[in-house]
């Protein structure tokens, strides 16, 4: 069983710092490990781990005679290990397998909204229109995490795990041209 943290999806109009704390980019090549998962656990949940991830985004634009003219962005899917848990002496890699899954959907999701704001028309409601973009891909985020909870019982129910797994892997693969976090529209 698993307890599920969404972090809020962070909107920059220019780049700031973020409030200084680990983050491990979502990578095709390497998995999480129990060594990510740093928080204490909640002994007062059933839920044997607990996975923190969100997106990073940030963006930027260029105008001309008060009209924009193209922006750029960059879309991370992070994980937080210093807000994720486990408690040690139940660790198995299936539960391991099924946190994973966690950050790949939240990596699906940053593909996701990479493709939409490389679709973006320049026109002056584009900050308007990134913002409600951004909010639709959230509550979609927190929608299909939390679904994917409820229809695995949290990875008690092995058939509905395997079927998500496979579901998100060919999502991911669907997506694949949107893995670059960085993203480019308009004149340079």
């Amino acid at each position: 069983m698993k307890g599920f943290l969404q972090t809020s999806l962070i909107l920059l109009l220019l780049w700031t710092p973020l409030p200084a704390q680990e983050m491990i980019a979502w990578s095709a090549t390497d998995s999480l490990v129990w060594a990510n998962f740093k928080a204490t656990p909640n002994e007062k949940m059933q839920a044997v781990a607990l996975t923190a991830s969100g997106l990073t985004f940030g963006y930027s634009v260029k105008q001309t005679n008060n009209l924009i003219v193209s922006f750029s962005a960059e879309v991370y899917a992070h994980f937080y290990p210093d807000k994720s848990w486990v408690k040690q002496d139940r660790e198995t890699n299936y539960i391991l397998g099924h946190e994973q899954l966690h950050f790949d959907i939240t990596e699906l999701f940053a593909r996701m909204l990479r493709k939409e704001l490389s679709e973006l028309r320049i026109t002056n409601n584009l900050k308007r229109r990134v913002q409600q973009i951004h909010n639709r891909i959230n509550m979609d985020m927190d929608k299909m995490q939390n679904l994917y909870d409820r229809e695995t019982n949290h990875s008690i129910n092995v058939e509905a795990q395997r079927r998500w797994e496979k579901d998100v892997t060919e999502a991911l693969k669907a997506l694949e041209a949107y893995t670059s976090p960085y993203i480019s529209v308009g004149t340079s």
